[in-house]
């Protein structure tokens, strides 16, 4: 049994540690993280999903805008690699996605690979740029209410 919950305080270093396994502790050297520093996380998307009390997988997300315009920050995501390929990721995916539809954002904009954030509905973005050095083909986008992305282009920056 599953138990799907938002990240809390007491959360907090189980979940990094958890992205360290995943992604190393230079993860913190992306440029993404400058956009993250000193902005709070949208803690109502920001989920732990645990099994029998053991964390398998943890998502979050971040306000950031481009153009003005109020933008979701996805990520990351990680999944602990003994879960992997267990569709966990896909779980919170689409769990979050749903809520963040229904707390009315419009747009999420996430940092990764197209072939495998297809599948959930996000495309390549042209013209909204991210904090070099990030390669613009990984720069993906996805409309949570249709036409959300139209006339939103430039820089991502962070939430004011």
């Amino acid at each position: 049994m599953y138990q799907l919950e938002e990240e809390t305080e007491d959360d907090w270093w189980e979940v990094e540690a958890l992205y360290d396994l995943c992604f190393a502790p230079g993860r913190t050297a992306l440029s993404s993280y400058r956009l993250r520093d000193g902005v709070e996380p949208v803690r109502a998307l920001c989920l732990t999903l645990r099994q029998d009390g053991i964390l398998a997988a943890v998502i979050r997300y971040w306000p950031v805008q481009v153009a003005g315009a109020r933008v979701l920050l996805l990520g990351p995501i990680a999944v602990h690699p003994t879960r992997q390929g267990e569709g966990l990721g896909g779980l919170l995916m689409h769990e979050s996605l749903t809520e963040a539809h229904r707390l009315g954002w419009e747009r999420v904009l996430l940092v990764g690979d197209a072939p495998y954030y297809a599948r959930f509905g996000f495309e390549r973005l042209e013209g909204v740029e991210m904090p070099p050095p990030t390669n613009p083909d990984r720069v993906l986008g996805l409309e949570l209410v249709a036409g959300a992305w139209q006339g939103v282009h430039g820089p991502v920056e962070k939430a004011i």
